[in-house]
């Protein structure tokens, strides 16, 4: 679905690299160049030099949902319920259609008690959760999640994991610093020094990882039981 081919841009060094549907996890330190790979793949950066394409298309031609690591930088509206909606009002969907498309996303989500709350008095977690149900409620083609995950609580997290096993989009980035949910993804993709240095099944990734601290805590503790 996601094919880069000789791609130059800042750090990046991409040869070749290709990611299919489904749920993927990109991990490696700090300064590898994941977020920028992510912008890449959102269209909010173009590159310098070779090729990006998902589906086919330039990746500006494509429907997709960004929720970045800050969660005050992801929202934008006074109202959870105007946050959620202004994409469809953008859209330019018929205005009988926007309210249950926002009252459904957010009951799929577990959060339509928030429906009603002004942004800035949401906790981080609800922020992260709130910008989601935003993404989703226009259906893309691709989800992109740049550590989301670093601010949310326990139960954010696991509404978070359950939306994205749900598979909401055909297509699912999600950089994480939390190997272990990296390890439920379906491929894992490394980046070391702005190159994906290794890319495939969680297995295949992780063993070469084992002797690192990128290696997922669950697997260490029950190799040693």
């Amino acid at each position: 679905m996601i094919y880069a081919q000789n791609l130059r841009h800042r750090l990046l060094d991409i040869e070749s690299l290709h990611i299919g549907g489904g749920h993927t996890a990109i991990i490696g330190p700090n300064g590898s160049g994941k977020t920028t790979f992510l912008k890449l793949c959102a269209g909010i950066e173009l590159p310098h030099h070779g090729t990006l394409t998902i589906s086919g298309k330039e990746p500006r031609a494509v429907h997709t949902g960004w929720v970045g690591e800050v969660p005050d930088n992801n929202l934008v509206f006074r109202t959870v319920y105007d946050e959620v909606a202004s994409g469809l009002r953008f859209r330019r969907t018929p205005v009988d259609d926007i309210e249950p498309a926002v009252l459904g996303v957010l009951s799929d989500m577990g959060i339509l008690h928030l429906c009603s709350r002004t942004s800035h008095t949401l906790s981080g977690g609800e922020k992260v959760l709130v910008a989601c149900a935003a993404a989703l409620a226009l259906s893309p083609e691709l989800l992109i999640l740049d550590e989301t995950d670093t601010h949310l609580d326990r139960k954010a997290a696991e509404i978070l994991e359950t939306i994205i096993r749900k598979r909401p989009a055909p297509c699912i980035l999600q950089c994480t610093q939390d190997m272990d949910t990296a390890a439920r993804a379906d491929r894992v993709v490394f980046f070391e020094g702005g190159r994906p240095r290794y890319a495939g099944t969680p297995k295949e990734v992780f063993f070469h990882l084992s002797e690192t601290e990128m290696y997922p805590s669950l697997w260490r503790i029950a190799e040693c039981i």
